[in-house]
């Protein structure tokens, strides 16, 4: 008999491929416009990956979104956190009053803005003490964040905002890469030594609690992970299946593309790390996910400030591609023989 989780795997099998063609037609473009071969780097390649995931070409940046999707754990009352869960709510008319971090970037940059409250006045329950979700509220969530492309977007952002999310982040990791459970435990949003030391006692006493449960990467995110981990799984995926790159944020953002990649190590390919996160394992992660971030600021913020950032990089890698002029249309001479 087949469960939610089914659907899922099913969905997976049928992602599609990258367009070649597309990627062929702005590699063929680049070689005419008016610059060295190669000399805007990584910028041309990014082009290339839009218009490859996109399926066109020259590729498009005219509906950039960035979705927040916050969530509350019932593992913060373990003291994992500097800040109390009341900040949750806080936050969130942060963002609707356009006073938060990710306000101001998404207005400098043009991009657009969406939060996602996934019951937020309902935390999931204490990974110490039982599992996260069951599978049928853990699928109810990822489709809830497949909802992220349902506007249509030609480029998404992801984030993230929930207290005592770092700690979910971390007991995700220590379960699919395995290794010292404290090695992935980070400070966060601040917390002090003994606070750390809660942090790391938190995620061993989860992997302990769901030590027979840890084998399928579903029921990781089951067992141990939050709502809006969960969702940012289902926004990648439905950005998948409609062609829509993604760029993924910081630490805890992650951790949503970690569950993906240890399902299909392909599920990725649509994907760019907007940035290094000073969270330490950080790094770690993003190598062992096959990503090269956009971006190094020691940002630990979250609320996909990272992936504004790097999304401002795209839009211009967009712009020089499409805009600029080739050789013959302004009349520049094209580069002698060697």
């Amino acid at each position: 008999m087949s469960g939610p989780f089914d659907d899922i795997r099913n969905l997976i099998r049928s992602m599609p491929e990258a367009d070649a063609e597309a990627a062929a037609a702005v590699a063929e473009r680049d070689a005419t416009l008016t610059k060295p071969a190669g000399s805007l780097g990584r910028l041309e390649d990014l082009a290339a990956w839009c218009a490859a995931w996109q399926g066109k070409a020259p590729p498009s940046f005219d509906r950039p979104l960035v979705c927040v999707f916050a969530g509350s754990h019932g593992v913060t009352k373990k003291g994992v956190s500097a800040f109390p869960d009341a900040v949750n709510r806080q936050m969130l008319d942060n963002f609707a009053a356009g006073g938060a971090a990710i306000n101001q970037l998404c207005s400098a940059y043009g991009l657009g803005f969406k939060v996602f409250d996934l019951a937020l006045d309902m935390p999931t329950a204490d990974i110490t003490e039982g599992p996260a979700l069951d599978e049928r509220a853990c699928v109810a969530t990822m489709a809830f964040g497949m909802e992220a492309v349902a506007a249509g977007t030609d480029c998404l952002g992801l984030g993230e905002m929930g207290i005592g999310n770092t700690t979910i982040a971390a007991a995700l990791y220590a379960a699919l890469f395995g290794g010292d459970p404290a090695h992935w435990v980070g400070r966060g949003t601040g917390v002090d030594g003994e606070g750390l030391s809660r942090k790391v006692a938190a995620v061993e006493a989860a992997l302990a609690c769901h030590a027979g449960h840890l084998s399928d990467p579903l029921e990781v995110l089951r067992s141990l992970g939050g709502r809006e981990i969960a969702a940012m799984v289902g926004a990648i995926l439905a950005a998948r299946l409609q062609r829509v790159p993604v760029v993924i944020d910081g630490y805890v953002s992650t951790a949503a593309a970690a569950i993906l990649h240890a399902l299909d190590p392909s599920a990725l390919d649509h994907c760019v790390a907007g940035h290094l996160s000073a969270e330490g394992a950080h790094a770690e992660v993003l190598e062992r996910l096959g990503l090269k971030p956009l971006v190094s600021l020691g940002l630990r913020l979250g609320e996909g400030s990272g992936a504004a950032l790097a999304m401002s990089l795209i839009k211009g890698a967009v712009a020089c591609h499409s805009g600029m002029a080739t050789f013959a249309q302004a009349g520049v001479s094209v580069r002698s023989g060697a």
